[in-house]
């Protein structure tokens, strides 16, 4: 009796779920340069795709020259300042789309290359495998599928799924680490996870090999960074100006500084003197990295902290004025 009583419950129960549709990317991008391309050259369609790359991009040009030729787009990887060339297609790979990448590659320099299509043949993507494991580490090639999915009469969502990419094992010596590279690089991981189980807007970048993480936020020499202080057993997050024009861009910053802090919520601690970089962080004691168990509450705070930063000073650093010659930089 009780049985039956439960199932009449369950069946009063209702709910309205929609239904995932794929959609044919030809529906929201009739031809590649016409279309496709200029959509992706838009900051946050690159910040999307930089945040399945693990990379922070910043846009340069679409059809950008090599000879008679033209490459779809050309960026910059935000942590190294180096080329990052991006090469579209709506359909499946073909061998014309392969000699292309390889020749815009070498004729732009460039040290990340991404292919993106709709479908990628078994042989291209053995190709950028190929190439994975036979060039130098600071080469990389991506090759990503596209899709195109919404529910019922919702906006397309886009998703880039990744087939191809560079075995940072090998290429970047990871058999080798010492039990406390070890230790960083899967904690980082760990927190890469996370960052993506909860749909996070932070853009990372590959988990390091020591304390410190950092993440993107759009332009070069600057970024946020997530660290563990093993000697206090705290927590730090903040962001960093590095390089050339550094001194300036953090005195621009600090003049904003009362507003920022309004907006966070919280103080900050501004530069670090015994650091050749600049610094502006907050942090937060009592934690033990070494405790897999607490590492729910630290990934949090970690998360809540970037994440509020991000909004605050990603519009402020992409508005910094580079100083002229003979000022302060």
């Amino acid at each position: 009796m009780r049985i039956e009583r439960r199932f009449a419950e369950l069946d009063d129960y209702e709910m309205t779920l929609g239904r995932l549709e794929r959609v044919d990317l030809r529906a929201a991008w009739e031809t590649e340069d016409g279309h496709f391309t200029p959509w992706l050259a838009q900051d946050e369609n690159l910040r999307l795709l930089g945040q399945t790359l693990g990379m922070d991009l910043q846009p340069h040009s679409t059809e950008e020259g090599v000879g008679p030729f033209r490459a779809d787009i050309l960026c910059k990887d935000v942590a190294n300042d180096s080329w990052v060339l991006i090469e579209n297609q709506l359909e499946r790979t073909d061998h014309s789309h392969l000699g292309q990448l390889l020749t815009y590659t070498a004729g732009l320099n460039a040290m990340t290359v991404v292919w993106i299509a709709k479908h990628f043949t078994d042989e291209h993507r053995a190709a950028l495998d190929w190439l994975n494991a036979n060039t130098p580490s600071s080469v990389a090639f991506f090759g990503l599928e596209l899709e195109l999915w919404r529910i019922g009469d919702s906006p397309y969502a886009p998703k880039f799924n990744v087939v191809s990419r560079p075995n940072e094992w090998i290429k970047e010596g990871h058999l080798d680490l010492t039990d406390k590279q070890r230790f960083w690089t899967e904690y980082w991981t760990a927190f890469k996870d996370y960052l993506d189980a909860a749909n996070s807007s932070v853009t990372y970048r590959q988990p390091g090999k020591g304390a410190r993480m950092s993440f993107g936020i759009g332009r070069a020499n600057s970024g946020l960074y997530a660290l563990c202080s093993t000697g206090k057993q705290d927590l730090a997050a903040g962001v960093y100006f590095t390089r050339e024009h550094k001194d300036s861009f953090f005195e621009q910053i600090v003049s904003q500084k009362d507003q920022i802090e309004i907006e966070l919520g919280f103080a900050l601690t501004w530069g670090m003197p015994e650091y050749s970089d600049r610094y502006i962080c907050v942090r937060q004691d009592g934690f033990d990295w070494e405790n897999v168990s607490d590492r729910p509450r630290q990934f949090a705070w970690f998360k809540e902290k970037l994440e509020a930063l991000d909004r605050a000073f990603r519009p402020r650093i992409a508005a910094l004025q580079v100083p002229e010659e003979g000022e302060l930089s």
